[in-house]
């Protein structure tokens, strides 16, 4: 197929079928089509839609994004997952204040300098935003592609990449710009979908060679993947008799930087030495509680939370700057960790302790 008819067909498609109606479609200003694209990596669109609506209410500029503390950003993410994304975002646009007055830049190269902003998130922001012709390469766009080409290797492999992205920059448009970048994500999330796509529905069915080769989810090539390994560590669930509960920050890097979450050991039966090295104060008892399984990209984490109980004057002893004791009622917004949100939930929800 002519690269002009593939466009042609694409856009017709997308006049028909597209999504228009999507929160950041409405008056798509730099910034919102920033904060949209960032949230959408490695997220599907219904899970992203209510944070970003939330989220936007809350930053409706770079300016006060900007000026927020990170613990108020990281809490208005929790629970999105991959944090780094929010940090990201935060450096990004206290340096978009700093270096450009607030504005994002409109050149390619100055955005992929910014934390966060990689070549095909850059290329989408200018092409919604500007209508500057820039290919993007997101895993829907991949997707598409491998199977219209009957493209064979994972995406991920130097060669594919190479190729996808020589592609995907014959295949943009000179014209619409940005209904041909919504357009092509669209059809990879909604029609050439990874399980069962809806190739009936699809304007490249007649001539995409996965398809005449009865082979779609054969592409893209999958990668080869290996069983997770499993971590574990404890949760140390320190409550008082107010029912307050000690959280300590997470460093910056690593799983939830940046959030708070409950002191951890390694096992529960540590507990006992870490309140006296911590607390200078020999525990009387502490409560397993069942297991929980998180799972993240590379690995599981198997998590036994431990409910230990502690006077309340005891308490005022362990406030250091990375560490205060949460209050369900009193305490404002702070970005928590999902298994950590849960736990605090079943700890503070009833007011009473839970042994």
């Amino acid at each position: 197929m002519a690269t002009s008819t593939f466009n042609q067909r694409l856009l017709a498609w997308f006049d028909q079928h597209g999504r228009t109606n999507l929160p950041w479609q409405n008056n798509p200003t730099p910034y919102r089509v920033w904060i949209s694209e960032i949230m959408l990596q490695q997220t599907q669109v219904n899970t992203v839609i209510p944070y970003y609506q939330r989220f936007i209410e809350r930053f409706s500029d770079i300016i006060i994004l900007a000026t927020a503390s990170l613990d108020e950003v990281l809490y208005y993410w929790a629970g999105l997952g991959y944090y780094a994304r929010a940090r990201h975002l935060y450096q990004a646009a206290q340096q978009i204040c700093h270096q450009y007055d607030g504005e994002l830049p409109t050149d390619l190269e100055k955005l992929m300098q910014l934390p966060g902003i990689g070549r095909s998130t850059a290329g989408a922001i200018l092409a919604l935003a500007h209508e500057q012709r820039h290919p993007i390469l997101d895993g829907n766009v991949k997707r598409v592609l491998c199977r219209y080409y009957a493209l064979a290797g994972h995406p991920s492999e130097k060669g594919v990449t190479d190729t996808l992205w020589r592609l995907a920059e014959e295949n943009t448009p000179t014209q619409r710009v940005a209904a041909y970048t919504q357009a092509i994500m669209d059809l990879g999330a909604t029609i050439c979908i990874r399980r069962q796509p809806h190739c009936l529905l699809c304007p490249f069915q007649p001539d995409c060679l996965a398809h005449q080769q009865r082979q779609e989810e054969v592409y893209p090539s999958p990668q080869l993947r290996k069983a997770l390994p499993v971590k574990t560590t404890t949760f140390i669930m320190l409550q008082n008799d107010s029912g307050e509960v000690l959280l300590e920050k997470r460093p910056a890097k690593g799983i939830w930087g940046g959030l708070w979450s409950f002191p951890e050991c390694a096992v529960p039966t540590d507990i006992p030495h870490w309140c006296q090295q911590q607390l200078q104060w020999a525990v009387l008892q502490y409560h397993p509680w069942p297991r929980l399984r998180h799972t993240f990209t590379h690995f599981h984490l198997d998590i036994i939370p431990v409910h230990v109980p502690i006077p309340t004057e005891l308490g005022k002893l362990v406030v250091f700057s990375n560490r205060f004791w949460y209050n369900a009622v009193q305490t404002p917004g702070y970005g928590l960790a999902v298994p950590v949100a849960r736990l605090l939930v079943q700890l503070t929800s009833t007011g009473e302790l839970l042994l």
